[in-house]
């Protein structure tokens, strides 16, 4: 895992927060099979770690929670990058001795396993090749969808696997939008990100170079509704911006698009196209 995608200046996902119909259930669930560590926890809210110190993703139970939807715009899934294939390693071991019913693929830029929280929550568990493997080509990154090579994979390091590492990140998320044109206007004019690929009925975007930290598709359909602010699905998820001055040029930039922001606390709240929520953070 490169540093330079998530640190100044970079402007990168740091945060995920979903609700859950069954926090102590979905609590259980992403410390044993996932590997985090409960940072705080009250009766409908629970805080997860990798390093004991930063929150990475954050589980609320509304107290009129309804189960997701299908078919909405929202989260496809967030991605929790691994420091290394040797972590990798390790993390597939477990998943498989754990019965867990999981997806695995190649993507050239990195090797990826897919999986999903008791809610049908979205998740990535991958690793990057080292950035000079990536191929880029007039500034577009290759990346597929090819089997993932899991002997290979497995091979990489007999360690047990002892939960997430210290050095994991929140490495992208990928949405479910509504409308495609207007999801890049407002990612890449507003928020300052640059599609890296285009794929069919999706877009990848980043800053620094990365392969992306930001994947948005219409696969649920152009046009699909917001889900239920109280359906388990994704609340919010949040940009970390190197400085002050590229925060409040994106909060300009996407006042001036018409775009819906408001300020709460040392927080910049956002809304996408599809009503999908960011926090913009310094």
């Amino acid at each position: 895992m490169e540093k330079r995608f998530f640190e100044k200046p970079a402007v990168y996902v740091s945060e995920v927060n979903v609700n859950v119909t069954n926090l102590k259930k979905s609590v259980e669930f992403y410390q044993t099979v996932i590997g985090f560590r409960v940072l705080e926890e009250t009766n409908d809210r629970a805080i997860l770690t990798a390093d004991g110190k930063t929150s990475l993703l954050t589980l609320e139970q509304p107290e009129d929670v309804v189960p997701k939807e299908g078919r909405t715009t929202g989260l496809y899934h967030f991605a929790i990058l691994l420091p290394s294939r040797e972590d990798l390693s390790a993390f597939l071991r477990h998943i498989a001795q754990s019965g867990i019913r999981i997806g695995a693929s190649d993507h050239y830029v990195s090797e990826a396993i897919y999986l999903s929280d008791p809610d049908g929550n979205g998740i990535e568990v991958y690793h990057d090749r080292p950035a000079s493997e990536w191929s880029w080509s007039d500034g577009q990154v290759a990346m597929a969808t090819e089997p993932l090579d899991a002997e290979g994979v497995l091979s990489a390091s007999d360690k047990k696997w002892n939960g997430l590492p210290e050095e994991t990140v929140m490495g992208h998320v990928h949405l479910h939008a509504a409308d495609l044109e207007k999801t890049e206007q407002f990612y890449v004019n507003g928020l300052g990100f640059k599609v890296v690929t285009n794929y069919p009925g999706a877009i990848f975007t980043s800053t620094a170079d990365y392969h992306h930290h930001i994947a948005l598709n219409v696969w649920n359909g152009a046009g699909a509704p917001a889900p239920k602010r109280n359906s388990a699905g994704l609340n919010w998820f949040s940009l970390q911006f190197p400085d002050e001055e590229t925060r409040s040029e994106a909060v300009t930039r996407l006042q001036d698009m018409g775009a819906r922001v408001k300020k709460e606390g040392n927080v910049y709240i956002a809304e996408d196209p599809s009503e999908i929520k960011i926090q913009l953070r310094v």
